[in-house]
């Protein structure tokens, strides 16, 4: 009994608890300095963040436990539950999920808020990774067939969860998209034929951002977007034109960051007005409290922690939960690069969060989820003898 203790307690990642702890701290004390300059609220949001953190450790505890052939046999289960969450939003009456903007993508059950495609975004990792293994196991002779068909069924599995999310939270839709794009790249598809669907996508992007300027009518008409969502592009290309408006936040957030200048202006002390700041604008009150030094800690954190999921996506024995680690790697990296890059205008606001730092239920306990899933690979990973591991 002592000896299996002791390997169960070695096979517990200690390292990634840490990071996590770091990132723990760094949440508190950045909320606490946004709470500080915003004086509007009443809700105490570091009780709130700490009590979420308790529920998402209880979460990573319960994800961890189950293996690869577990997760695989509940993969489709609960990829159908999302899929069952996303449309019973679309039918669920105002006092269960109000529409906020013009779109339904909350359940406000009173004491609680969900959101349910944060928890889908791990739903549809697990679903492309059981595809990318079935599939393996099926053509164990590659050829430019198997490969598109692939291509196919990974398109069919993320694309009919992004339809539904579109039509609620733009970010959370390229968050599936980036999710989806990083697994492709490591799903051993030739790489000829990578090259010519990504350059067909970029042209494609590239004519949705033309036609966003040029025919705001047709696109919103064609994807379905929101005005907000529009005039989110229209203030990032030109924030000056909406100081009032969309472009408030981009100005401001950028002038904080600015004014942080190498060290900041220390914790708690705010001269420029940022809403919502303790949510999706955090690394704006990081960048003005702290300055240069306290955002260069905050991205060499998650560098660190990138590259410890990128550790256990090598180290790992099984090809179902390499897959998963690049589906988990491919999230955090879109949201780190999409959030910081939004608060100092290099990206257009979409309200992506800084994961395990910005202030969210539903955001933290997804990303928690999603985490869970590494802190099971680790802790189920099996050496073999003759390994060269």
């Amino acid at each position: 009994m002592e000896r299996e203790r002791n390997s169960l307690n070695q096979q517990f990642d200690y390292q990634l608890a840490f990071l996590l702890f770091l990132l723990f701290c760094t949440s508190i004390i950045a909320i606490y300095g946004a709470q500080l300059t915003a004086t509007q609220y009443e809700t105490n949001f570091v009780v709130r963040q700490f009590i979420y953190y308790i529920l998402g450790c209880g979460i990573v505890a319960s994800v961890m436990f189950f293996d690869s052939e577990q997760l695989q046999r509940l993969t489709w289960y609960l990829y159908g539950f999302g899929i069952f969450l996303l449309l019973l939003l679309k039918v669920a009456p105002e006092s269960i999920a109000p529409t906020i903007k013009g779109a339904k993508s909350w359940f406000d059950l009173g004491f609680i808020s969900i959101q349910p495609s944060e928890f889908v975004k791990t739903f549809v990792i697990l679903a492309i990774s059981s595809v990318l293994i079935q599939h393996q196991q099926s053509h164990q002779q590659k050829s430019i067939g198997s490969d598109l068909f692939l291509l196919v069924k990974i398109g069919a599995v993320s694309g009919f969860p992004l339809i539904l999310i579109m039509q609620q939270d733009l970010g959370t839709s390229l968050v599936l998209i980036a999710i989806t794009a990083g697994m492709i790249l490591v799903s051993g598809i030739s790489w000829k034929i990578i090259t010519i669907v990504y350059s067909s996508i970029a042209l494609v992007g590239i004519t949705l951002l033309y036609l966003a300027l040029r025919q705001q009518e047709l696109i919103s008409a064609v994807l379905g977007t929101k005005q907000y969502q529009m005039a989110r592009i229209y203030s990032w290309l030109d924030p000056e034109q909406y100081p009032s408006a969309e472009g408030f936040h981009l100005l401001n957030s950028m002038k904080a960051i600015g004014s942080g200048q190498i060290f900041g202006k220390g914790l708690g002390n705010s001269d420029v007005r940022i809403p919502e700041n303790h949510t999706d604008f955090i690394f704006s009150v990081i960048g003005e409290q702290f300055g240069f030094v306290g955002t260069s800690v905050v991205i060499s954190l998650f560098f660190l922690l990138i590259y410890h999921l990128i550790k256990v996506a090598m180290e790992t024995n099984e090809p179902f939960n390499s897959f998963i680690c690049a589906g988990v790697i491919s999230m955090f990296v879109f949201h780190v690069l999409q959030n910081a890059g939004m608060t100092v205008g290099i990206l257009p606001i979409t309200g992506i969060p800084l994961p395990f730092i910005s202030y969210g239920g539903s955001s933290l306990m997804g990303s928690m989820m999603a985490i869970g899933l590494v802190f099971g690979i680790r802790y189920h990973h099996r050496t073999y003898m003759f390994s060269d591991r």
